[in-house]
């Protein structure tokens, strides 16, 4: 009878164990993360539901997702209209991965009255040009002062495409000095399908009060085949940290859906979404459990009808 009973102890507490804790948020209530997606050329809306079903599962969290729409149907070419934006009302942090949306003011007025809250904001790639607004000069400041604001930089350039998809193009490694920094935890030098882009050097800084993490390497450069080097180095910042308004912000320029099929990347999102929120302390020393929670098969990026039709939004 006693060994029947510990037997059955010992199977609670190993169960207790090995699941992940609920963080909850300041209401008692469980962290909720919104992810704002909506870009015609990264698959923004295969990447980010991933990285919600894994922040689902690790910190019980609540993960809302707004996406580029028509008709119920998700849509990465309608620039205009973003789905959902409602539940950053509530948002404990917004992560944003967009691609020039020139959005109605009801619907971008959402988005900056969350960044102006002054709560955690964490942004992927082509964040760093997520509006575009070419015919109204009331909001042309949105296209490249608001991300440099936000996120530390806007659109300057890239070292070039070259076979989207086929091999590798940027090599990411630790800057040394940041390597016991909580998001790098069981992070390792990888190889990124990413482009690199220029974010730092010659004319251009990133903004605030940045602190890179990681470094990347072109492998193949357009500006190196131009002589270009002394305005677009082949190395530059792909990953940091900085604050809007009081407010933890942690920037990745990485973002190709083939770049998520790495553990090391899935670590720096998730590790970045955690230190944003202030979760460190939750951070293993190995990083956050990356395991995929259901099948990850993106298609590869590009232009045009590349994404997935007939996707619906599924609820995470």
């Amino acid at each position: 009878m006693h060994r029947i009973f510990f037997l059955f102890s010992f199977l609670i507490l190993f169960s207790c164990s090995t699941s992940s804790p609920t963080s909850l948020s300041s209401d008692g209530e469980p962290l909720h993360i919104v992810f704002v997606t909506g870009d015609e050329e990264y698959r923004s809306e295969e990447s980010m539901p991933m990285l919600g079903r894994i922040l689902k599962r690790e910190l019980g969290a609540k993960v809302s997702i707004a996406y580029s729409m028509t008709d119920g149907i998700i849509d990465p070419n309608r620039s205009d209209n973003i789905e959902g934006l409602e539940a950053l009302e509530t948002a404990d942090i917004m992560v944003m991965f967009t691609r020039f949306r020139a959005l109605p003011d009801d619907q971008l007025k959402l988005i900056k009255d969350f960044a102006n809250s002054g709560k955690p904001m964490v942004g992927f790639r082509t964040t760093t040009h997520a509006f575009m607004y070419e015919d109204d000069k009331t909001k042309s400041y949105m296209n490249d002062e608001w991300p440099t604001r936000i996120f530390g930089q806007q659109w300057i350039t890239h070292h070039g495409h070259f076979a989207d998809g086929d091999s590798p193009l940027t090599s990411v490694s630790i800057i040394p000095e940041k390597s016991t920094h909580p998001i790098l935890r069981g992070v390792k030098a990888f190889d990124a399908y990413s482009w690199l882009y220029h974010v730092q050097g010659g004319d251009w800084s990133v903004y605030g009060d940045k602190d890179f993490l990681l470094e990347g390497l072109s492998l193949r450069s357009k500006h190196e085949q131009n002589n270009r080097l002394d305005q677009y180095a082949m190395t530059n910042p792909v990953a940091w940290t900085k604050t809007f308004n009081g407010g933890r912000v942690f920037f990745t320029t990485l973002g190709h859906p083939f770049d998520f099929y790495d553990e090391s990347m899935r670590k720096i999102a998730l590790n970045g979404i955690y230190w944003a929120l202030s979760r460190e302390s939750m951070i293993p020393v190995d990083g956050v459990n990356a395991a995929y929670v259901s099948e990850y098969k993106p298609n590869n990026s590009g232009f045009g009808d590349k994404f997935k039709p007939n996707l619906r939004p599924e609820k995470i």
